[in-house]
């Protein structure tokens, strides 16, 4: 069976259970969210930041007169 946790690695007693179940490393396996390409609730890709970036800038260009 596998089981889902949350834990707050910001606090001392959170980083003390990873750490503890780091030591499990043939019953416990960590998946990190931002590897597989799906960025966290309330974070954007740096490719998505750039690209508002770029339209943003044109359209100021274009406003001013430099395009």
């Amino acid at each position: 069976m596998i089981h889902t946790v949350k834990i707050n690695d910001n606090s001392p007693t959170g980083k003390r259970i990873i750490n503890d179940l780091r030591r499990y490393r043939i019953a416990v396996e960590f998946e990190n969210p931002a590897l597989n390409g799906v960025p966290p609730e309330g974070y954007i890709t740096g490719e998505d930041f750039f690209s508002g970036i770029k339209k943003e800038l044109k359209k100021r260009c274009l406003k001013n007169g430099l395009l």
